[in-house]
């Protein structure tokens, strides 16, 4: 296995964009708690992500992060390298009913240049939080419509620093799910709305921040949604069901507000966010018989 500190070194020499060891990963997640990754890389611009890739061994592990926002890092850390798709890769262009946005752009400010261009049928991306990436990955829904609906096709790259192009068909999408390739990074995504009223569309963006703001408690440290919605139910329904509602393991906590999303309260580790999910997992399966399904995704190893 090559030498960690020589990888490293070889590294720095080419790096423009933000490179550390023993990154403090976790504090950057929105639930603001968990470990640290071996490396942390956040490209300057596509050119910089390719030259860390000809340096970084193929066979060391490699995980590609955006926002965090629907993600839990174990407290135990990632080993490796990860990569964050930041504010480098946020570019947002339109042209007529379509936009293509970077893997780093907040889905809120995708939805928000279509509103002002007058495309209809992004607002739902508004109510998701994170970043394209994380979006398109997961097929991230809200209000009614899902990734899927709207996207024409990604752009990515595999681990050679080639281009790879695949549309939605080549990506398999389902009820948040996509099937990415292992080695490839996505670098952006093209979606297609429809030409309407600009005020229209703005109306509608402004519902659902309304619609977020008196049901999510959005304000908190937390993800988005905790579960998928399993087939014929709603996973809050499920979770309320099972006295849910408030329960707390340490310093995680189902919220008040909308049980099917988790708050660090203050001081929460990331094994009190995991352990309070299978706890509801538990009691929903042994009182409903119905098996919930993590939509937050939890990586890293368990201290």
């Amino acid at each position: 296995m090559p030498d960690s500190a020589k990888i490293f070194r070889e590294l720095i020499k080419t790096a423009r964009g933000r490179l550390m060891q023993k990154a403090a990963l976790g504090s950057e997640s929105w639930f603001r708690c968990g470990g640290r990754c071996g490396l942390l890389f956040q490209p300057a611009d596509l050119k910089d992500l390719k030259d860390f890739l000809a340096v970084y061994p193929k066979d060391w592990p490699l995980m590609v992060l955006g926002g965090m926002a629907n993600t839990i890092i174990r407290d135990g850390g990632v080993r490796g390298a990860v990569i964050r798709m930041g504010k480098n890769f946020s570019d947002i262009k339109v042209e007529g009913t379509k936009i293509t946005a970077g893997a780093g752009a907040l889905n809120g400010s995708v939805a928000a240049a279509a509103a002002k261009a007058g495309i209809g049928g992004l607002e739902f991306l508004s109510g998701i939080p994170g970043t394209v990436g994380g979006a398109v990955c997961m097929n991230a829904g809200a209000y009614g419509s899902e990734v899927k609906d709207v996207l024409l096709e990604t752009t990515a790259i595999n681990r050679e620093g080639e281009k790879r192009y695949l549309k939605p068909d080549n990506l398999q999408m389902s009820y948040r799910s996509t099937v990415l390739p292992e080695d490839y990074i996505l670098i952006e995504a093209e979606f297609e709305g429809q030409e309407e009223d600009p005020e229209i569309v703005r109306e509608r963006l402004k519902d659902i921040k309304v619609k977020r703001q008196e049901t999510q408690p959005i304000t908190e440290k937390t993800g988005g949604s905790t579960f998928a919605n399993p087939e014929g139910h709603k996973a809050w329904e499920l979770i309320d069901k099972v006295g849910g509602r408030g329960l707390k393991v340490g310093g995680a906590q189902m919220s008040e507000k909308h049980c099917n999303f988790m708050i660090n309260t203050g001081g929460a580790t990331a094994s009190d966010l995991e352990a309070l999910g299978e706890e509801v997992r538990r009691r929903v399966r042994e009182e409903t018989g119905i098996e919930l399904q993590w939509e937050i995704k939890r990586i890293g190893e368990k201290a």
